[in-house]
């Protein structure tokens, strides 16, 4: 996942996401794009679209530790706000809940620090 993410891979991302994928963004992030959204395809178009559209941003894991049927990945986003160029540095968490049958991941959680997202564009004067 996090390959397709920094290669901007959509099929990537659809090869290891499962149809009843569940994702649960946090509250606050820019773009209103936090809560839950269900299915792959809403978090492609509903949530990844829109952030990579406005910020030239990756997921950067630090460490995967898998646990059972759960994933926790620690890392950073890393990049700039594309249209001012703002440095982009806020922590996150992941957690990933895995289905080892399917080869599939099935639900994310993320936890990341919304007030480090500089906002998307610069504020009109």
């Amino acid at each position: 996942m996090y390959r397709a993410f920094a290669e901007r891979d959509l099929d990537g991302l659809r090869s290891v996401l499962a149809g009843d994928f569940v994702g649960h963004v946090s509250a606050g992030m820019p773009l209103g794009v936090g809560g839950r959204h269900d299915g792959a395809e809403a978090m492609i178009h509903d949530v990844w679209l829109p952030v990579f559209g406005a910020y030239d941003v990756t997921p950067v894991p630090d460490s995967i530790v898998e646990v059972g049927d759960t994933a926790v990945v620690h890392g950073w986003y890393r990049g700039t706000v594309r249209a001012t160029g703002e440095e982009v540095a806020a922590e996150l968490v992941h957690l990933l809940t895995l289905d080892g049958e399917r080869d599939r991941i099935t639900g994310l959680r993320q936890v990341t620090d919304t007030a480090s997202w500089p906002p998307p564009a610069a504020p009109e004067a």
